[in-house]
């Protein structure tokens, strides 16, 4: 699935603006995703977080990671899951950021899934900007049955 656009993303995640941070799927296939983000210059964040220094806080750098690892999870032609139920996040690991990210740049995101046990799936995400690291985070993502 080359360059889905918003709409369909929205039809696998139930993630919506001003929260949705997965502008584009460039690369699917099982067990893998490859997601982007294109970072707003105007984006609202900016206007407290740094002033003068526009800085993209980490937590949402973290939180397009694991809205991609919800794309792959619901998306996953291998996983059965039940209908209304929605891919959460139970837990963060070992996330490493490498450097600083600012307005303007295109985020890629390559989420691997690591492992299945039961409902949950655990993942390792790599971010990078421009071809250089910009962060690594293993985190579960848990599919709940009958939404949140």
């Amino acid at each position: 699935m080359n360059d889905a656009p918003k709409l369909d993303i929205q039809s696998i995640i139930p993630h919506r603006e001003p929260f949705l941070f997965v502008d584009r799927i460039v690369e699917r296939s099982e067990g893998r995703i490859v997601t982007e983000w294109d970072v707003r210059a105007d984006a609202n964040f900016f206007r407290g977080h740094y002033p003068g220094q526009p800085l993209v806080p980490g937590v949402l750098i973290c939180e397009s990671a694991f809205q991609a690892g919800a794309i792959l999870c619901a998306a996953d032609e291998r996983d059965s899951i039940p209908e209304g139920a929605v891919p959460v996040l139970t837990r963060i690991g070992d996330a490493r950021f490498r450097r600083r990210v600012g307005p303007g740049e295109t985020l890629r995101f390559e989420v691997t899934l690591d492992e299945r046990v039961g409902p949950a799936r655990y993942m390792t995400a790599k971010v990078s900007s421009a071809g250089q690291n910009v962060l690594r985070v293993q985190f579960v993502v848990a599919v709940t049955a009958g939404g949140l």
